[in-house]
């Protein structure tokens, strides 16, 4: 076992584990770190504990202090700063003529490299960029393409349910999604109704996906024959996840059809799920595939 603190450099980003030594440091301290950037100011937000050592990504660096006043107004600054990059970076790229869209400038805490993160439809010949931002600055250049979903966790906005988003806000990494998810979840495949801000799927497809495949499996599929608790047979012609309640179309005794509704323990089944198959067109299929993607 290892004891260690869990380091965040930005809002709603990857936690990083360091070794804290003799230092005392606690949740909510502000720490100076080394990485693979170069030194950095992080928040803590796991305080000291033992972890297994197979958990650890080696080599497990240690903190280098606990943040002072003077290193609170140096990252102050470098905030600042970062604001003025964003606006000669964003000049430059007009002058180079790059189809390319600038979404974020960062500045490590030492200032030994600056990182600003574009999105762009294919490759970008950036080298005379940085040749231009490497002589205003002075220092190393980097340029980092990133995807949509990455674009809209550092931005931030509003989804359609009316909170800000789950990725700028608490998501450290982006779980996998997929249309699956949608059709577990009986949502309409409308690409407008679950794709997020980014265009992608919404991410909080993940959050009761677990739930919904654990109530599905006690459910009969729509069209599976059952048998109810007076002895009445009929075929599933709708199903209720939420409320676990099924409606049957049941044959009587004059052989009439008649639609009622059961609770799933009321009803005898074999307890076997068959796929909700949507019959889709392959652009609509297209469309909804692209969703998927990163």
């Amino acid at each position: 076992m290892t004891k260690v603190i869990g380091v965040r450099f930005r809002q709603a980003s990857k936690i990083y584990f360091f070794a804290p030594g003799k230092l005392q440091i606690e949740k909510g301290d502000q720490v100076i770190v080394e990485t693979a950037r170069g030194v950095e100011f992080g928040n803590v937000v796991v305080g000291p504990k033992e972890v297994p050592d197979e958990e650890i990504m080696q080599p497990l660096k240690s903190v280098i202090r606990v943040a002072t006043e003077e290193d609170k107004k140096i990252e102050e600054k470098n905030r600042e700063k970062e604001k003025e990059a964003f606006d000669i970076c964003l000049e430059k790229i007009r002058k180079h003529e790059l189809e390319m869209k600038l979404i974020n400038a960062e500045y490590t805490f030492d200032n030994n490299k600056v990182l600003f993160y574009f999105t762009a439809d294919g490759r970008i010949d950036f080298r005379e960029l940085v040749k231009d931002l490497a002589a205003v600055f002075r220092t190393r250049i980097e340029l980092r393409q990133i995807g949509v979903r990455d674009e809209t966790k550092i931005r931030g906005g509003i989804g359609i349910c009316g909170r800000p988003l789950c990725c700028h806000t608490y998501l450290a990494e982006f779980a996998p999604v997929s249309i699956k998810m949608a059709k577990e979840q009986n949502l309409s495949l409308n690409p407008t109704k679950i794709s997020g801000v980014c265009g992608r799927l919404m991410c909080c497809l993940t959050n009761e996906e677990e739930t919904y495949e654990e109530l599905n499996s006690r459910l009969p599929a729509i069209g599976d024959y059952v048998t109810t608790m007076d002895g009445l047979k009929g075929e599933v012609q709708s199903v209720s996840v939420l409320r676990q309640l099924v409606k049957v179309i049941v044959t009587m005794e004059d052989d009439e059809k008649e639609v009622r509704e059961y609770k799933v323990s009321e009803l005898k089944f074999k307890p076997k799920r068959k796929k909700n198959d949507v019959k889709l067109s392959k652009e609509e299929m297209k469309e909804l595939a692209a969703l998927e993607k990163n």
